[in-house]
């Protein structure tokens, strides 16, 4: 009893070191102070918004850490229990709307940034002590610009217009990839798609010698499976049996012929047509016997 006791500490314990350590891959991504513009909340409004990135490979349950704007209150805003939105998948965003009005949602928050101001966001663990993420917007951040990582979860920030090579991406990556490296390598180097024909054609090819040898291959050793039950048959050892003296296995046509003769041995009867068979079956009860067609049913008065 006390060993199984201890096992599930520990495997609770491990649990929670692992829940944990996946919650330290909770980042702040992207951050707008002044939304003049830009994405509306469910309720049709622009306002403020903070942007958590997942930056593990695997999903991020984030209910009951806590996003504060003030360090002397970690638990400002309690990410509440019991949403399933409050999963973020792997590699991906949720957002936040800095907005005051906690009771429209598990989104909104409790507190407001300030433009014009210094604005500090962290993010704490659900102890309200393991600082999680934190990050200071700058006073200077004019309205519809975002401040946010130049690429997902990863170190460097910018400050973001929304033109032309600075998107702002809410709920989405930071940087837009319009377009494949690789896919453009490959046609700059094969411009008229010569190699990519020769390779599919190799990749084909080399699938269906494969699909050969395996099957010859499965051939043989079905072979070698049905000599050695036929050594069995006439009492005849593998090991102790010369090369030369053991019996072959049969042929494809003799295996053919056995099928056949099989056949219409077992089915000749269907083949039959002149022949009447005729089952006798056991009824402990039948209709012609029954008394209720001989009574005499009387008029109704």
């Amino acid at each position: 009893m006390k060993k199984h006791l201890v096992l599930t500490l520990v495997a609770l314990l491990a649990a929670s070191v692992s829940f944990a350590q996946g919650r330290r891959g909770l980042r702040i991504n992207e951050i707008m102070v002044q939304n003049d513009s830009n994405v509306v909340d469910d309720y049709g409004q622009r306002g403020a918004w903070v942007e958590l990135f997942n930056s593990t490979f695997g999903p991020l349950e984030i209910s009951s850490v806590y996003i504060t704007d003030d360090p002397a209150q970690p638990k400002k805003y309690p990410v509440p229990l019991g949403d399933v939105n409050t999963e973020i998948p792997a590699r991906q965003h949720v957002l936040f709307w800095a907005d005051g009005k906690p009771s429209r949602g598990t989104f909104h928050m409790s507190f407001t940034l300030r433009p014009g101001q210094d604005n500090w966001i962290g993010v704490y663990d659900a102890d309200g002590k393991t600082l999680i993420d934190e990050v200071t917007v700058p006073a200077n951040l004019p309205a519809g610009h975002t401040y946010a990582r130049k690429a997902d979860g990863e170190e460097g920030w910018e400050v973001r217009t929304g033109l032309t090579g600075s998107h702002i991406t809410p709920s989405s990556n930071n940087i837009i990839r319009d377009t494949n490296v690789k896919v453009d390598m490959f046609k700059e180097k094969d411009e008229q798609g010569f190699g990519m024909t020769i390779m599919a054609m190799c990749i084909v090819f080399t699938a269906l010698l494969l699909l050969s040898v395996c099957f010859y291959l499965i051939n043989r050793i079905g072979a070698h499976i049905s000599k050695i039950n036929k050594m069995h048959s006439h009492g005849l050892a593998i090991h102790e049996t010369p090369r030369e003296e053991r019996p072959d296995h049969d042929s494809s046509e003799e295996i053919a012929a056995i099928v056949m003769a099989l056949h219409e041995h077992l089915n000749s009867h269907d083949q039959e047509q002149t022949v009447l068979t005729i089952n006798k079956v056991k009824r402990a009860y039948s209709p012609w016997s029954s008394k209720i067609y001989n009574l005499r049913e009387l008029p109704r008065r």
